[in-house]
């Protein structure tokens, strides 16, 4: 039996698995998408969901069944799955993730108004891994607020996606009231932090100021 590890690329028509035998054949797995003839097992319009472990059995009336498993790789494009923006105080640590899905896996690169951020400037940190890639600032400044963009790329392809880092404010209430944080970036929100059941209820004054803020801001 001769079974062997195939790899095909994502948008081709059709993928045909060989298994050759002098035993009677009979392929696995049977599904929608797949078609089986004898020792041919042909996967259409194969999708990167159909990667994985493929089973070949042999078998007649002489002996027990023969199994052997082939592996089928499929290669595509980066498409990013995850990039949020995120908020932190001027002077705190602040962390950008880029997530990106790609076989073979992708390649990681940051930019900031168009320049490319290289590794080991000041403060700024890039730690990259297979599918994720992390831009961390240390000490978050006001120069460093604003649009950052993450490139994945592979050789099928490149995507990419923008993520900011915005401001966040925090303010401090009258003795007792512990403290509220202002979100002045996409989504914002306010927070109170104390050790009363009234946590909430404690920043409902500043929303004003909150709003008018964002007014000014935009």
């Amino acid at each position: 039996m001769l079974c062997r590890h195939n790899h095909c690329t994502l948008g081709l028509l059709s993928l045909c698995l060989c298994c050759f035998s002098s035993y009677f054949l009979t392929p696995s797995p049977a599904a929608v998408g797949f078609v089986s003839e004898d020792e041919y097992l042909e996967i259409q319009g194969i999708t990167r969901e159909q990667s994985g472990d493929y089973e070949c059995s042999a078998s007649n009336d002489v002996a027990a069944p023969v199994v052997r498993r082939v592996k089928v790789t499929v290669n595509y494009p980066p498409y990013i799955s995850e990039a949020k923006g995120t908020g932190v105080p001027v002077g705190q640590k602040g962390t950008l993730q880029c997530e990106a899905s790609a076989v073979p896996s992708a390649e990681f690169q940051w930019y900031k108004d168009d320049k490319r951020l290289i590794e080991g400037k000041k403060g700024v940190k890039v730690e990259n891994r297979p599918f994720l890639s992390k831009l961390i600032f240390f000490n978050v400044s006001e120069h460093d607020y604003g649009n950052y963009t993450c490139v994945a790329s592979n050789k099928l392809g490149h995507t990419n996606a923008s993520i900011t880092l915005f401001e966040v404010k925090t303010t401090t209430l009258p003795p007792g009231k512990g403290w509220c944080v202002l979100s002045a970036g996409p989504g914002a929100v306010s927070e109170v932090s104390n050790g009363t059941s009234s946590r909430r209820a404690g920043c409902l004054w500043l929303l004003p100021l909150l709003v008018l803020h964002l007014l000014l801001k935009f």
